[in-house]
């Protein structure tokens, strides 16, 4: 969020002011009017998509595939990771048409849904990959190691990881008053630009360089290992691991740039006033896209998925079938489980 211009983004905020030369005061307020408008509606349009697609994502797991494979549990975890994320959405698009009016208690608890959310979606992200190359390229192996038992030992582990690499965001963010408006925003008390640097930096690192270096190595192995085996689906799953990396890297390496130069700007690097205006513009709009790969998770490891489809079509008409007859459904239900064959292929395996 920025403290300067009360943007409602958690994961940078801005210096207060930017003096041009002559020593005059140089206001990022021109952009306010854009993100009043834009950012709210952008934010509950995501917020509506990703609740639906990661909610279909859990249905699908628990009821139809009742977890049965390791991918599945860090699939789940990934639709749980991008739904907390989204649940704090509604509470980011009434700030950025506003200001903050839910206290000080509710500033911590929103952003720190936020941060988990945003770290532990990126984090099963990678663990996912990991598991899609153990699976593929070193399939033996794989057979020995992923059992359930350790998918969720490395689950809780990402998830205690989440909450570590949040911490120190969290620990200068507070309510207060600037100006007469209130704001949710990292607030520095002692040695500003020492912390905001290290958290910049924190989510750079964290957040796509060590992630995104993870997904290249599995899926360029990936791709190896594929083009060496002949197999109908080949075409398919190559096309689907480079869409894997390629909208991970688009959605996230841009607001990573726009966060790195901010932190150039912290040391006085970027000095600018136009610049230093354009780069409060950037980081809001780059933050915001990226907040659109929540939604695409779904799509990316699931809904591609033949079987998937045809569970969420599945519950779709299950659910159709109770509004109209309860007790069609029972009958209904009965009979489509007792009929339905047992599958030990993951929702994931057509994809890759």
């Amino acid at each position: 969020m920025d403290v300067s211009t009360g943007t409602e983004l958690p994961l940078n905020d801005s210096d207060d002011y930017y003096p041009e030369e002559g020593g005059s005061i140089c206001s990022p307020e021109r952009i306010k009017g854009f993100e009043s408008v834009f950012f709210p509606v952008l934010y509950c349009v995501v917020f509506v998509f990703g609740f639906v697609g990661n909610s279909l994502v859990i249905c699908v797991l628990i009821v139809c595939k009742k977890l049965s494979r390791m991918t599945d549990v860090y699939l789940l975890n990934l639709a749980i990771s991008d739904l907390l994320f989204v649940f704090s959405l509604p509470f980011l698009a009434h700030y950025a048409s506003d200001q903050w009016t839910f206290g000080n208690e509710m500033c911590k608890i929103i952003c720190g849904v936020y941060y988990i959310g945003f770290y532990s979606s990126i984090f099963f992200i990678t663990l996912v990959s990991i598991d899609r190359y153990l699976a593929i390229v070193h399939a033996v192996y794989a057979l020995k190691v992923r059992t359930s038992r350790l998918s969720i030992v490395l689950s809780l582990m990402v998830w205690s990881m989440t909450i570590l690499a949040s911490v120190p965001n969290l620990i200068f963010i507070q309510e207060f008053d600037e100006d007469g408006i209130m704001k949710c925003a990292p607030y520095y008390p002692n040695n500003r630009t020492t912390w905001k640097l290290l958290t910049n930096f924190e989510v750079n690192i964290l957040g796509l360089v060590i992630p995104l270096a993870i997904l290249i190595f599995c899926y360029s192995h990936i791709l190896k290992n594929l083009q060496r085996c002949m197999n109908r689906n080949k075409y398919k799953a190559m096309k689907l691991v480079f869409t894997v990396v390629i909208v991970f890297f688009l959605f996230w390496t841009p607001f990573n740039v726009v966060l790195f130069l901010d932190s150039l700007r912290s040391l006085n690097i970027i000095d600018d006033c136009k610049t230093s205006r354009d780069l409060d513009l950037a980081l809001q709009v780059t933050e915001t896209i990226s907040f659109v790969h929540c939604c695409l998770n779904p799509l990316i490891y699931a809904f591609v998925g033949e079987k998937f489809k045809k569970y969420v079509q599945e519950i779709l008409r299950k659910f159709l079938l109770i509004c109209k007859d309860h007790s069609v459904f029972q009958s209904h239900y009965s009979t489509s489980f007792m009929h339905t064959p047992s599958s030990h292929t993951s929702i994931t395996d057509p994809i890759m």
